[in-house]
């Protein structure tokens, strides 16, 4: 499944989200509920574990608006409230299930994988491709123009990530989030490195350049000009 998590506790995130990937899921992170809309507003997402108290936007406020414009993906809400009225609210709000915190990892996961069997079977994507960029997750091959490009572990969980995420604008903060696993801002050039290496194995020597810098917001790996 891919999931999105979105849990303004950093501690708390990083427990869950490791959990939910050595489970075999592929997770993604927001930090705030603006976030966190934002992010689903991209779709393709299987399931949401949303936080019901959230900076910038609460939970319940973040899911009543995309049911209202269409989003049916489930939703498992955590929250401290516990009371009948509070887990009621969540479910009014569009919650398809409700989890008190504190909670058990593998419940957590258990009701999360119960979510995706009750939306029914998901195709699960193993292959991305951008213009003749090509990714194989499963043989965790990366070819460009049919020519085999060699990246070390963390180039390649970068390059998915933005593989994921196509055509749309990454940030530093996401990446710092989903790629290296940092919920603060380490201060160092990491990231900068890391697209100059990458870059530099999927783009030179090629006619287009697919990852592009978006200068102030973040980049983006897309084969429009």
């Amino acid at each position: 499944m891919r999931i999105l998590v979105i849990e303004d506790d950093a501690d708390a995130a990083t427990f869950m989200v490791k959990g939910l990937r050595q489970a075999g899921h592929a997770v993604d992170h927001a930090l705030d509920g603006q976030v966190g809309k934002d992010m689903a507003t991209s779709g393709g997402y299987d399931a949401y574990v949303i936080d019901r108290m959230l900076p910038q936007k609460d939970g319940l406020s973040l899911l009543e608006e995309r049911r209202t414009e269409g989003d049916q993906t489930p939703a498992l809400f955590l929250s401290a409230l516990g009371e009948v009225d509070d887990r009621v609210a969540g479910l009014q709000s569009g919650g398809d299930d409700y989890l008190v915190k504190p909670y058990e990892l593998q419940e957590l996961i258990a009701r999360v994988e119960a979510l995706g069997r009750r939306r029914g079977p998901t195709n699960i994507q193993t292959t991305f491709s951008v213009a003749d960029l090509e990714m194989d997750i499963l043989a965790r091959t990366v070819r460009r123009g049919g020519q085999k490009i060699d990246l070390q572990p963390r180039e390649f969980r970068l390059l998915e990530y933005l593989l994921r995420h196509a055509g749309q604008v990454v940030t530093r903060t996401m990446l710092l989030e989903n790629v290296w696993e940092y919920h603060f801002d380490p201060q160092t050039n990491v990231i900068d490195v890391h697209i100059s290496r990458l870059r530099a194995k999927i783009d030179k020597g090629f006619d287009r350049q697919l990852l592009k810098t978006v200068r102030g917001a973040g980049y983006t790996l897309t084969d429009e000009h």
